[in-house]
């Protein structure tokens, strides 16, 4: 298989930032005098964008509180982006072997594309990504195949070319839709069951960058 680029999803894949947005989720719950929410209340909370999160986490709200509430995560999300987030052990490495081989690399994430762009900054990776596209780039996220696509268009980049690599159901069923192969990451946020659903899996950075070649050596 050749392999002309890789697309990455990005909390829970190359970034542990569970605390941070339960941080941040537990920031809006005490505005509405809630309880704080537990990081694996949260956990079972992420995956589809920052509004899908708030809204989750602020059960029977209307709209107007939702956005109100919507802002609040934003704004403290933003100003506390990377306080406890850190990225997976090997990642660093693993992306500079990537691009050493001349694999195109670029991150699609539900987080609204600002602040995917801000922890990636943060944490020193943003340099190896032709592309960042967040929850808020394109009209639908995942698991809509499109920001897959129309990110594949900017990559120059058949889709039989390409992988998508994630933790996570919405990963999977986007780049299964979009007609790439998938690979899951088991160090993320995704249960075994959403697992299940990519072609492959990876349970260490080593072994990704394993899987990548071994389909490098396929017909």
């Amino acid at each position: 298989m050749k392999i002309g680029s890789i697309l990455f999803d990005l909390d829970g894949t190359l970034v542990d930032s569970l605390e941070d947005l339960t941080d941040a989720v537990n920031h809006v719950r005490q505005q509405f005098a809630l309880f704080p929410l537990s990081s694996a209340d949260v956990r079972i909370l992420v995956g589809k964008g920052a509004r899908n999160l708030v809204s989750r986490a602020l059960p029977g709200c209307g709209t107007p509180e939702i956005e109100r509430a919507l802002q609040l995560f934003l704004d403290y999300n933003s100003g506390h982006i990377a306080d406890k987030s850190r990225l997976y052990p090997g990642v660093p490495e693993m992306l500079q072997i990537l691009r050493n081989r001349g694999i195109r690399l670029a991150v699609i994430s539900n987080k609204n594309e600002s602040l995917s762009r801000l922890i990636l900054q943060w944490l020193g990776i943003a340099h190896y990504f032709e592309a960042i596209t967040g929850g808020d780039t394109f009209p639908e996220n995942k698991p809509s195949p499109l920001p897959l696509l129309e990110t594949l268009k900017v990559m120059e980049t058949k889709a039989e070319e390409c992988l998508m690599v994630g933790d996570s159901i919405n990963d999977f069923q986007a780049g299964n839709r979009a007609g790439i192969a998938t690979i899951g990451c088991s160090w993320g946020y995704g249960f075994p069951e959403e697992l299940e659903q990519s072609a492959y899996r990876a349970d260490s950075c080593a072994d990704l960058l394993k899987t990548i070649g071994m389909l490098e050596q396929t017909a």
